[in-house]
């Protein structure tokens, strides 16, 4: 088939939902249809249309739809559309009636959705392939937090969580990752200068990120909005367990019973589970037992295989 695959940023801003469309795209191709990848569709004909992201992606959608309204269109939300645009936003609503199927990135996502909705709905969780472990430094305790700081990621929760160790803790944390803001980027000038734990090392390759995280022993994700976090699949592919906001999106990757939530905004307990995870071995090694479970539903052959099932669906479709 001939796909127009749509997302709202492209290769510049190496953010999840760019990582996602190159990935899919190699997984369609691979498969042995057409793919071009798009940040505004441009006219040209395609058999199905797949776009993220409801809201930014809402021009090509209802272009697609208006022009071929017979033609497969897909769509996969990710965070802020899932859990907060199609609540408020009319065209993010619109583009949901239009999709014939709808992909939401963890098990949790289809509770946010309407039951007419969520019959046509389909779960592909992302994945990443593995990371070789490599050494870690005897005396340090490496904490990783990845992502752009953007207010949706809470990205200080960390940061302030290390004010709240103990005197005698080997942990360090390092946020990899770049300001979106001028003021979010004098906010971790100010942190870094204060908290001694903690280091902003800015905006760096996504190789570097990988290298960072096969030798860390734990990764931090303090959300308050998120769809699906595709570095929760790095950081399990590199065998590093989790400490997560306890929010839907996040419950929907580590699943119900994960041992290392936080509440949401809860900085001293998450100081709590760090300092845990330091000192308690058996608390990591069940950290790193639930991790590795919910390790086998984000392999890149699972991901690929629910993705080229979702487009088989309507393979044998006539095209008009």
């Amino acid at each position: 088939m001939r796909i127009a695959l749509i997302t709202p940023y492209g290769a510049a801003h190496r953010n999840g939902n760019w990582h996602t469309a190159a990935r899919w795209a190699r997984f369609l191709r691979e498969a042995g249809h057409t793919v071009r990848v798009q940040t505004e569709w441009d006219g040209r004909p395609a058999d199905l249309m797949l776009a993220l992201h409801a809201r930014r992606s809402f021009a090509s959608i209802h272009a697609f739809a208006e022009r071929f309204p017979s033609r497969p269109l897909l769509l996969a939300l990710t965070g802020t559309d899932l859990y907060r645009d199609i609540h408020e936003d009319a065209n993010a609503q619109q583009a949901l009636e239009l999709a014939h199927r709808i992909i939401v990135l963890q098990e949790r996502g289809v509770d946010e959705l309407a039951t007419h909705l969520a019959a046509r709905t389909r779960v592909i969780y992302q994945s990443s392939p593995d990371t070789a472990r490599k050494s870690v430094r005897a005396k340090a305790f490496e904490v990783l937090v990845i992502g752009h700081l953007r207010p949706e990621k809470d990205p200080f929760r960390a940061a302030l969580a290390t004010a709240y160790l103990p005197d005698s803790s080997h942990i360090q944390v390092t946020h990899l990752g770049g300001a979106l803001s001028e003021d979010m980027a004098a906010t971790a000038e100010l942190a870094q200068g204060k908290l001694p734990r903690w280091h902003w090392a800015g905006d760096v390759p996504h190789k570097t990120v990988l290298n960072r995280l096969a030798r860390a022993r734990l990764m931090v994700i303090s959300s308050v909005m998120e769809g699906g976090a595709n570095v929760i699949c790095e950081a399990l592919a590199a065998d590093v367990p989790v400490l997560a906001s306890h929010m839907p999106g996040n419950i929907g990757m580590l699943g119900e019973g994960y041992p290392g939530y936080f509440p949401v905004g809860d900085e001293r307990r998450l100081a709590e589970l760090l300092s845990m995870a330091e000192r308690d071995p058996d608390f990591y090694a069940e950290l790193l037992r639930h991790a590795r479970t919910r390790r086998a539903l984000m392999r890149p052959e699972q991901e690929a295989s629910r993705l080229r099932q979702v487009v088989a669906e309507f393979e044998q479709m006539p095209i008009i």
